[in-house]
C-alpha cells in the first residue's frame, strides 16, 4: 500500500530535515565549547563542580545542616562525636528496621561533610599555634 506522491515528499522532507540537524549540532555544540573557553565559563563550571555542585544544579550539604542533623553544635563537633551521633543515627534509620534511606543518606552525608570540617579545624589549629606548643614541650624534654 503506497503512500502516495504527498507521503515520499513528506518522508524526503523529513530525512532532510534530519540531516541538517545531524551536520548542525555538533558544529553548535564545538563552537560553544570553544566560547566557553574564550571567557572562562568552563573554568567556574569545573570550580563549580570542585565545590560539590552536581550536574543538577544541587550542592553539597552546608555545615549548618549538617550540625542539624547530627544534633551538634560547631563546639561539640569532634571526632568521636560525630561518629558516636553518626552511629546512632544510621542504626536508627536503618531501612531493615522501619527506616528511611533518604534520612539515612542524610545522616551520611553529614558525618562527611563534618569528618572534613573537623581535619580542616584541626589542621589550621596545629598550623597557627597548637603546634608552637607542642614544639615548645619537645623543646624542653630535649627532643628535636
Amino acid at each position: 500500500m503506497a503512500l502516495g506522491p504527498l507521503g515520499r515528499i513528506i518522508a524526503q522532507g523529513v530525512v532532510a530535515g534530519i540531516a541538517v540537524l545531524a551536520r548542525a549540532l555538533p558544529a553548535a555544540y564545538a563552537a560553544a565549547l570553544q566560547n566557553a573557553r574564550k571567557t572562562g565559563a568552563d573554568k567556574a563550571a569545573n570550580e563549580a563542580a570542585r565545590k560539590g555542585a552536581s550536574f543538577l544544579g544541587k550542592s553539597r550539604m552546608a555545615k549548618d545542616e549538617a550540625l542539624m542533623v547530627m544534633n551538634l553544635t560547631e563546639q561539640e563537633a569532634t571526632v568521636e562525636a560525630i561518629q558516636r551521633q553518626y552511629d546512632r543515627y544510621f542504626t536508627a534509620n536503618a531501612v531493615e528496621n522501619g527506616g528511611s534511606f533518604y534520612v539515612q543518606s542524610k545522616v551520611y552525608r553529614a558525618k562527611e561533610l563534618l569528618d572534613d570540617y573537623v581535619k580542616e579545624k584541626n589542621a589550621e589549629q596545629m598550623k597557627n599555634g597548637d603546634g608552637k606548643d607542642e614544639q615548645q614541650s619537645k623543646d624542653k624534654r630535649g627532643d628535636k
